[in-house]
């Protein structure tokens, strides 16, 4: 370590524990994935955390006149997490000013968690993810394909501010709250959404797993959108290098009752396996010095958003299928190098036909 990067990790740790440098051993540091800061009495901890996602892009609809290719910050976000005795925070903001996610600067997560219960009750207040869908709940530093399904985002919301009450044992995790219903900080809670989700693994050991589990949403409308009901039903097999996900979802807008599904399949060539935890499925951790590659599958159809190809979601564009076909390469625990194609159809409302497709290559850095 430099002495430049000694100085600078003193000051940073003096900042965070100003009383620390009175005594030597006040505090220990783990830089193991990340920079954690934890007091000597083990009761207060401090995580720095992040992630850089940037994207090449090439969409192409001839349907819609689109042919672009682009380089592109999809993501870039900086957390501080961590614990004061039964109480735990996180808070993550958003550095990018991308073209898919406009609004660099602007904060993801601000939540505090109340931890007094044990890891079976739970209470989170903030703005945070709601339990909605597996694909949803895992980080996108963390899912198989690049981008989530034309599904997860017509029918999952991002993170909104609300309470939730949740929990886990060794098998089963449980969560459910109260949010806003727009989730963008305008009309706070003068419309509400409940959203709950359930797992349960009844089989795990040793490197296999089989989840499933169910999710709802009821969110509250007004004169400009409808009220929205929303069921997810999700399952996933991990074994070995191999790996299934699979989600369907069916929701009433209004009285228009709409579905969809997706189905994944990964194969990991160096024989590393999906860590599971929390009803959640993690990135590949390569075992040897070279990282770990992996084959990814993913066939979507129904009623979706079908952005990623070039098909505008505001044409209200829902009856479609869609084809993606990725590698990864996961260099070290860090280090992600993703390559995907994807190909598909949709019908706007009129029942226009639109075609488009989309390439895209991933440098990310999460830690």
């Amino acid at each position: 370590m430099t002495m430049q990067r000694r100085c600078a990790l003193a000051f940073a740790l003096c900042a965070i524990f100003p009383a620390a440098h009175a005594e030597e051993s006040a505090f220990t540091v783990s830089t193991d994935g990340g920079l954690k800061v934890t007091s000597r009495d083990g009761n207060a901890t401090l995580q720095l955390g992040g992630r850089l996602q940037y994207d090449y892009d090439a969409t192409r609809s001839r349907d819609r006149g689109i042919d672009t290719r682009d380089f592109d910050m999809r993501r870039a976000r900086l957390d501080v997490r961590g614990r004061v005795g039964d109480w735990g925070y996180k808070m993550q903001f958003n550095l990018a000013e991308s073209d898919q996610q406009p609004g660099g600067g602007t904060a993801e997560d601000l939540y505090i968690t109340y931890t007094g219960f044990g890891p079976k009750a739970q209470f989170t207040i903030g703005k945070q993810q709601e339990p909605l869908g597996l694909e949803r709940v895992t980080s996108d530093n963390d899912n198989l394909s690049l981008e989530r399904s034309a599904a997860s985002e017509l029918y999952t919301p991002n993170r909104t501010s609300g309470v939730k009450l949740h929990g886990a044992g060794e098998r089963w995790t449980y969560a459910l709250g109260v949010f806003e219903a727009r989730g963008d900080g305008v009309d706070d809670f003068g419309r509400r959404a409940i959203t709950g989700r359930v797992t349960y693994a009844p089989y795990r050991a040793g490197d296999t797993v089989l989840h499933v589990g169910v999710s709802a949403t009821r969110r509250q409308g007004d004169t400009v959108a409808p009220d929205i009901d929303t069921a997810i039903a999700e399952a996933a097999l991990s074994h070995g290098p191999l790996f299934a996900q699979g989600e369907y979802f069916v929701s009433d807008r209004g009285g228009r009752d709409l579905d969809g599904y997706y189905l994944q399949l990964g194969w990991v060539l160096t024989g590393e396996t999906h860590p599971y935890q929390d009803g959640v499925f993690g990135r590949i951790k390569p075992d040897g010095k070279r990282g770990a590659l992996e084959l990814a599958l993913r066939h979507e159809a129904g009623d979706g958003n079908y952005a990623d190809i070039g098909l505008d979601s505001s044409r209200q564009i829902f009856d479609g299928r869609q084809t993606a076909i990725g590698l990864n390469w996961y260099a070290d625990r860090n280090a992600r190098v993703g390559l995907s194609y994807m190909r598909g159809e949709a019908h706007d409302a009129s029942g226009l036909r639109l075609r488009g497709n989309e390439l895209r290559l991933r440098f990310q850095y999460a830690f």
